[in-house]
């Protein structure tokens, strides 16, 4: 039986670097399930390895991809076959068939279709932890790169929460009426004069931008304020120490480290539900051969459609 899977061999932009390959399926591991996968997102934590921005801990070959769906196709025990998946903490998701730990794999209800099932993991996950560690009810909010996935999140369960006034930094005017509809108050990346007065005014900055805009944030902060930065979208570091206040980070990989796999396993029971009742953009599936289309719409400024790989 063959596989086919999407590459990285070296460092670089993922559309040079990137290849797709085919060879023969690795013999099965006792301790494993075999997964086929159904579907897997187009994600930046998915990219931004490529380049070389992580290469302390993430470095080729390696198969891309960190999150997906998929069915159990073989295990140890008869009770998994059949299954629907999310198969985590195994090899890179981008590809057709894949080995992932026990443990490790989230059983999907019957009531998630697949192509949300797809993207149930990075995102919704490090949205609902942080809203957990950094509560913000009563309190006013601010996301940045308020277009993404994990920002969209973080607003619609920002205000289910009960924050008061939850602010939203945008890069595209595309995004405006999305956020509009969300009750999200807009804010121009370019106006730096509203982001410093709005920044002086909350009290949680939710910021996966980095570099020059989360410095100018840093610098109006009060002293009451509190800053997690869970991601470097601009791929630009900057000081965490601000005028009043020092950045906290926030990464999945920290917490799940810490965590034992039961708890880490039952927080998708918590999960589900919510996804089931947020609005997120719609999909637009790919075949695992037209990874190139996918990553063509992933880079459209103000894309309105999550790019997904057919597998």
């Amino acid at each position: 039986m063959e596989n086919t899977a999407i590459w990285f061999r070296q460092f670089g932009e993922p559309e040079q670097v990137l290849t797709l390959e085919h060879a023969p399926l690795a013999p099965f591991i006792p301790g494993t399930l075999r997964v086929r996968m159904h579907y897997a997102p187009v994600n930046p934590s998915d990219l931004i390895p490529i380049t070389g921005a992580y290469r302390h801990r993430v470095f080729p070959p390696r198969i891309v991809g960190y999150e997906g769906v998929g069915v159990v196709e073989q295990a140890d025990s008869a009770q998994w076959i059949g299954r629907r998946v999310l198969p985590l903490r195994g090899e890179g998701t981008w590809q057709r068939w894949v080995d992932c730990p026990t443990q490790w794999a989230v059983p999907v209800p019957d009531s998630i279709p697949d192509e949300l099932a797809a993207r149930g993991y990075i995102n919704p996950l490090a949205a609902w932890l942080m809203l957990e560690r950094w509560p913000v009810m009563g309190k006013r909010v601010l996301v940045t790169a308020a277009g993404s996935a994990c920002a969209g999140l973080l607003a619609q369960w920002a205000k289910r929460q009960g924050a008061t006034e939850v602010y939203g930094i945008y890069r595209s005017p595309e995004h405006l009426p999305a956020l509009l509809k969300l009750g999200i108050i807009p804010l121009d990346s370019g106006d730096s004069r509203a982001i410093a007065e709005v920044a002086s005014q909350v009290d949680v900055v939710y910021d996966a931008v980095g570099g020059e805009l989360a410095t100018l944030m840093l610098d109006h902060l009060n002293s009451r304020a509190v800053m997690i930065s869970y991601g470097l979208l601009s791929g630009k570091g900057f000081s965490p120490r601000g005028r009043h206040i020092t950045a906290q980070r926030f990464h999945l990989r920290d917490t799940l480290a810490i965590t034992p796999v039961e708890e880490w396993r039952g927080w998708f029971s918590s999960l589900w539900q919510l996804l089931r009742e947020t609005q997120q953009p719609e999909a637009e599936v790919y075949k695992l051969e037209e990874w190139r289309l996918a990553l063509a719409l992933f880079r459209e400024p103000g894309r309105q459609r999550k790019p997904l790989l057919k597998l």
